[in-house]
């Protein structure tokens, strides 16, 4: 009864899942070459692979509503609804959504890699380090004196910064 009943959605599940699985591949192939051929850390590229499969999954479960047939009306009130609590959450941490929105930005376009010399010019703290890790929130940064500050990511697009050598820790090391 089930099966004959629900067999076209079955079907189309199906295929949906396959499409899902094959953009899944892509992208993380994608995420992967373009980590590669940026020099980018493997923990960064992961965390991009994990936020573009959550993205990929609600899609999916948006499509799936739809192939069972629900309401149009209905979904409208439970995303609303979702997203009304999602938002007075996320209004509480904005910040942290902020430094994982930066995260992204700089995975696709930040110039500094890990290991460069930067000077971040701000007028209360200014700082001049070498980058030893990009994080999902905050960089790592190494100053001269050995101390590790960590740096917000969301103020690492905010503050002008400057690069200061290029693979700072491979000429350290060449120097001793």
């Amino acid at each position: 009864m089930f099966i004959e009943a629900y067999k076209k959605p079955v079907i189309v599940t199906f295929i949906l899942l396959a499409i899902f699985i094959i953009i899944r591949f892509i992208i993380r192939k994608l995420v992967i070459k373009l980590g590669k051929s940026n020099n980018i850390n493997i923990a960064r590229v992961r965390l991009i692979n994990r936020y573009s499969t959550v993205v990929l999954a609600i899609l999916f479960i948006f499509a799936e509503s739809f192939v069972f047939g629900i309401d149009t009306s209905d979904i409208a009130v439970v995303f609303s609804s979702v997203f009304a609590v999602i938002g007075v959450a996320l209004f509480a941490i904005w910040s942290i959504l902020s430094n994982v929105t930066s995260g992204v930005i700089m995975f696709f376009s930040f110039p500094y890699k890990v290991g460069d010399k930067i000077s971040i010019h701000d007028k209360d703290f200014p700082i001049e380090a070498i980058i030893e890790d990009i994080r999902a929130f905050q960089l790592h940064l190494r100053l001269d004196n050995g101390d590790l500050v960590t740096y917000p990511n969301n103020l690492m697009l905010q503050k002008a910064v400057t690069l200061v050598q290029k693979n700072a820790i491979d000429a350290e090391i060449k120097d001793r």
